[in-house]
């Protein structure tokens, strides 16, 4: 049964944290995702069995924890894993981000860079709402949006989900590849050849991008986006060794 954290924005977070040595691991979910998901569990029974404090939660609008998705944007879900982070871990700890948490631990890591210890991006999709998922909309969702406000598309994930402009409005403030990116920690990228929703380009960018001492990408063949084979599980708890 989760535990309920209460941020100073009045949104209530939904966790499960396991008690451990550091530094501690912050699982960051994605898009519509939630604590629930494959890789947040087993990494937690892995860090569980390796004697690791380890933390995953909802962001507001996904999962427990409180809100509606539609209502939720990038700067609220970095919010978010602020207040987690800053009350529920002590000292710095592993960011560990899928797809869209790979954008919101590179925000961690701008705003609160002594808070983290490493960083794992799994899939890791920074500015997507910018780069990828704006231009893949047709002009009439896209007008859409900037008249009503809102779209709705299909998910090939999950249930269809709603864009709205606020979402992208506020991910342009948001952006981490537009200007300096110091990352003065190591760093680890796993990304899928198969994944359709994140392109290669993506992590050699950032990599191209960061300044950082201590970056590798590690490229899997036929692996996909949800990158949840046993294969890659196994390698999400190596980079976390690695790193730790």
């Amino acid at each position: 049964m989760a535990d309920y954290l209460d941020t100073d924005t009045g949104r209530r977070l939904a966790y499960h944290k396991t008690e451990g040595t550091g530094p501690g691991i912050v699982f960051l979910g994605g898009f519509m995702s939630d604590m629930s998901g494959t890789k947040a569990v087993w990494l937690e029974d892995w860090a569980r069995r390796n004697g690791r404090a380890f933390l995953r939660f909802d962001y507001s609008g996904h999962g427990e924890s409180s809100g509606a998705f539609a209502e939720g944007c990038i700067g609220d879900w970095a919010a978010d894993a602020m207040a987690a982070v800053t009350t529920l871990t002590e000292g710095p700890q592993v960011l560990v981000g899928s797809s869209m948490g790979g954008w919101i631990a590179l925000l961690l890591a701008r705003a609160m860079p002594e808070r983290v210890h490493a960083l794992v991006g799994i899939a890791a999709a920074p500015d997507f709402t910018e780069d990828s998922m704006w231009p893949d909309l047709t002009d009439a969702q896209r007008a859409e949006i900037m008249e009503q406000g809102q779209t709705t598309l299909p998910n090939d994930y999950d249930a269809p989900y709603t864009l709205t402009r606020r979402l992208f409005e506020d991910g342009r403030d948001r952006l981490v590849l537009r200007s300096a990116l110091s990352l003065p920690f190591p760093v680890r990228l796993l990304q899928g050849t198969r994944d359709e929703a994140v392109a290669t380009s993506v992590p050699l960018r950032l990599m191209d991008h960061a300044e950082c001492p201590d970056m590798r990408l590690e490229l899997v063949k036929d692996a996909d986006h949800r990158f949840s084979t046993p294969r890659c599980l196994d390698l999400i708890a190596r980079a976390v060794a690695e790193v730790s």
